[in-house]
């Protein structure tokens, strides 16, 4: 109950409505949770990342080390995958990293479309957010997983099919030399 306070004033983030504004951003996130947390959890607070360090470091959080270990392997089981596919050599999984992990990684790299993988990985880590999460919804790893959240959710927001169009042609033309 020690962040009843500050969990019940967050408000919800839905994951499916588009461009939709959300209610908070991460900079309001920080500033908001920052009023009723301590020093140490400010620190992590501010440390949150989707990019997990490559070697796995304690963070004091067994939620936030479970999170930053199964995603480190997803992204080590995604470059694997991606060298094998261009035939380069590529650095060995990690010990932890699952079947299933190698699965979805599999999966995202086999579509055809990068904007699909991104939504196809998008929905796995917010599944996989939702399995892991605490079950104190009023605990600091609470708190921590909603700034997780947040963080996914306004990554996949600036995702826009017709500015990565645009993007795409501008590098390809200037690859040519068209321009």
């Amino acid at each position: 109950m020690a962040y009843y306070y500050l969990v019940s004033q967050l408000p919800n983030i839905s994951t499916t409505e588009g461009k939709a504004n959300l209610p908070l951003n991460g900079k309001s996130f920080i500033e908001l949770a920052g009023r009723f947390i301590s020093e140490d959890e400010k620190i992590t607070l501010n440390g949150l990342s989707l990019v997990p360090p490559k070697e796995l470091t304690s963070t004091g959080s067994v939620f936030l080390d479970t999170w930053y270990e199964k995603e480190r392997n997803l992204r080590f089981a995604l470059a694997q995958i991606r060298a094998q596919k261009m035939k380069k050599d590529s650095i060995p999984l990690p010990p932890g990293c699952t079947a299933d992990i190698v699965n979805i990684a599999r999966t995202a790299v086999g579509m055809d479309s990068p904007l699909s993988a991104e939504q196809f990985l998008f929905e796995y880590r917010i599944k996989l957010l939702d399995e892991i999460r605490p079950m104190d919804n009023f605990s600091i790893d609470a708190v921590y997983a909603y700034g997780l959240k947040l963080m996914l959710v306004e990554r996949m927001r600036k995702f826009d099919v017709e500015n990565g169009k645009a993007s795409y042609h501008e590098i390809y033309d200037n690859i040519l030399g068209d321009k």
